[in-house]
């Protein structure tokens, strides 16, 4: 491939969409500055008061494109079982007969961006790249801080790399066919709204919806859906995980990647302060990391991204101080709240709520309101290079040496603080086996399991049970001694009285320790059915109020609760039908003959 086949497409497209003008984007500053201008003009983004939040922005979307519209997003693979039973499938030739008739002039009397992005270190061999075609000024701004947007990506592809071409349009047309004017609004978007994947093609078509997750497609779209199809194809791994470098007191340094599903701590351990003295966390990403074997025959990993796009509420200086410095300017944020002096809240920013806010509706609201001021995925976007905590070597394009991957759900039972897998299919079965327990009758059954496997649920591009075998096919291609060791972590476990146990945040970093002393060696464990746990003696809980009673409640394995889970996890095993690994079959036999050895003991 080369340039001509992205003018070719470029020029395709355009004749399909019937823009006003066609703008191919370098990523540069002045492109930055006229494009942020062109927004607060047109009313979709708000100044914030310079001197409190420099070079930043405020966002208001339509009410109805707020979130991910996991409902509307496909994978459209020739066959339906290659898509497996946890996607959305569409036939392609359907799907793409639908999505030409839709974006068939939904760019007239507006302006088509050519975005050319490379997700992970231009230089880098673990690198991939696209062109994101788009009629919306605020995905380009976005796109400026979550991927590295330059003319060096047509270079590379005019050298001959491979490319993915990505199409979003808002829906939002200015015109009809007979050039009857439509007035524009500060959100344009569409009813109708659809998130296309075409694995077969590595395409991404994206229709309607301006919100992040579902426009700015270098992101869940190409970074896992489509990223996790490429790894498939060419052996290595896309995966929904932070990326971390632990450094001792002695100063060894260790690379942990984590899979959390949403609202299970991940962004706090991303940016992790430790309560130990003399430990250090450095962030290399807190949301996907890109994980192949290297010369040596070690997983080495990159994080594709260039920016945080995070959620807001929650997030203050008690529970994520580093993401409240990151923030302090140059960051667009979406759907938060104003506040008279012309800054952002959200609830958790402080203990309490200022008197009077202008809510992410544009209405004004008060404590007295009973709404929420920010809505509750509203979000904040900014660059990595921001971060006080980022490691020196988060755009190295070599990537870091893996020396751990971690597992974690929200989980009120049954799961111990920390796990340690007892090889590396073990390990995976760990991961495809990652769930919370509903919370609320609202969500289904009290109790009963929300699976996640490798927090992939909505972003794994193909079959699930394909990837848990590519998983194995990965780990079995690497020596034994050269696998990064597989850990499952659990803050969320509560005690007879409902409360949690453990206290979570920067405490978690007594367990981060623990795991680096098994890494070196330092510390035994205990066989359990489940895996190996600590011995409690080999955890630093100097400093820490918590009892024994506590302790042995983190860490209790009760043989009957985990039977009665592993009933589950074979009906869940079901569903994946003659694509579940062998593997995974006998893991889970393994954990019944454990179980019952325990039972009779």
């Amino acid at each position: 491939m080369t340039v001509k086949s992205v003018e070719q497409w470029v020029a395709e497209t355009a004749k399909l969409t019937q823009p006003s003008e066609v703008v191919w984007c370098n990523g540069s500053e002045a492109e930055w500055l006229k494009l942020s201008e062109l927004l607060v003009s047109n009313g979709t983004l708000i100044r914030l008061n310079p001197e409190l939040r420099p070079n930043s922005f405020l966002a208001r979307t339509d009410p109805a494109d707020v979130a991910r519209v996991e409902d509307r997003t496909f994978i459209c693979s020739a066959h339906e079982e290659d898509a497996g039973p946890t996607n959305n499938w569409r036939d392609p030739l359907w799907m793409k007969n639908l999505m030409r008739s839709l974006f068939k002039g939904s760019m007239r009397g507006r302006t088509m961006y050519v975005v050319p992005f490379a997700m992970g270190p231009i230089d880098s061999p673990q690198a991939r790249f696209g062109i994101e075609i788009t009629d919306s000024p605020y995905v380009v701004l976005s796109m400026h801080l979550m991927t590295r947007v330059s003319p060096r990506v047509l270079e590379k592809i005019d050298a001959g790399h491979p490319w993915v071409p990505a199409l979003h349009s808002v829906g939002a047309p200015l015109f009809d066919e007979n050039g009857v004017e439509s007035p524009d609004t500060t959100w344009p978007c569409n009813v109708e709204k659809y998130i296309a994947h075409f694995p077969d093609d590595n395409e991404i078509w994206s229709f309607g919806s301006g919100y992040g997750g579902n426009a700015l497609l270098g992101k869940k779209c190409m970074s896992l859906r489509i990223g996790s199809v490429l790894g498939r194809n060419e052996g290595w791994l896309a995966e929904h995980m932070l990326l971390v470098k632990l450094t001792s007191p002695a100063g060894k340094n260790f690379h942990i990647a984590a899979a959390f599903p949403s609202a299970c701590g991940k962004t706090n351990l991303a940016m992790l302060r430790p309560t130990l003295p003399g430990w250090q966390v450095s962030t290399i990403g807190d949301d996907i990391a890109w994980i192949a074997p290297d010369d040596e025959g070690r997983l080495r990993a990159i994080n594709p991204e260039a920016g945080f796009f995070g959620v807001a509420p929650g997030t203050g200086m008690k529970t994520n101080p580093v993401a409240i410095e990151t923030m302090k300017s140059n960051t667009i944020f979406t759907n938060v709240a104003l506040t008279e002096n012309g800054d952002v809240w959200w609830e958790g920013l402080t203990d309490e709520a200022p008197e009077r806010l202008i809510d992410w509706t544009g209405n004004a609201w008060s404590p007295m309101s009973g709404t929420p001021a920010a809505h509750p995925n509203s979000r904040f976007t900014v660059s990595l290079a921001q971060c006080p905590t980022i490691d020196a070597a988060w755009d190295s394009p070599d990537g870091v040496q893996l020396d751990a991957i971690l597992f974690g759900g929200r989980r009120a039972t049954n799961v111990p603080l920390v796990v340690q897998s007892r090889d590396w299919a073990h390990g995976v079965f760990m991961g495809a086996t990652i769930s919370s327990e509903q919370t609320a009758a609202a969500e289904g059954i009290v109790g009963a399991l929300r699976r996640d496997p490798f927090a992939m649920l909505p972003f794994c591009g193909y079959n699930m049970g394909d990837y848990w075998q590519h998983w194995l096919n990965v780990g079995h291609g690497l020596k034994a001694e050269n696998r990064p060791q597989i850990f499952q972590v659990n803050w969320f476990r509560k005690g007879s009285n409902g409360k949690f146990l453990w206290p979570g945040f920067g405490e978690n970093s007594r367990v981060i320790e623990w795991i680096a002393r098994r890494l070196e060696g330092e510390v035994d464990a205990h066989e359990t059915a489940i895996g190996h746990i600590p011995a409690i003696e080999d955890l630093n809980l100097t400093g820490l109020e918590i009892s024994d009673q506590q302790l042995g409640e983190l860490f209790n394995v009760d043989p009957l609760a985990w039977s009665h889970e592993a009933d589950l996890t074979a009906d869940y095993f079901a569903k994946f039908g003659e694509h579940l690994p062998v593997e995974m079959s006998h893991q889970l036999d393994t954990l019944r003959e454990k179980l019952a050895l325990k039972k009779v003991a």
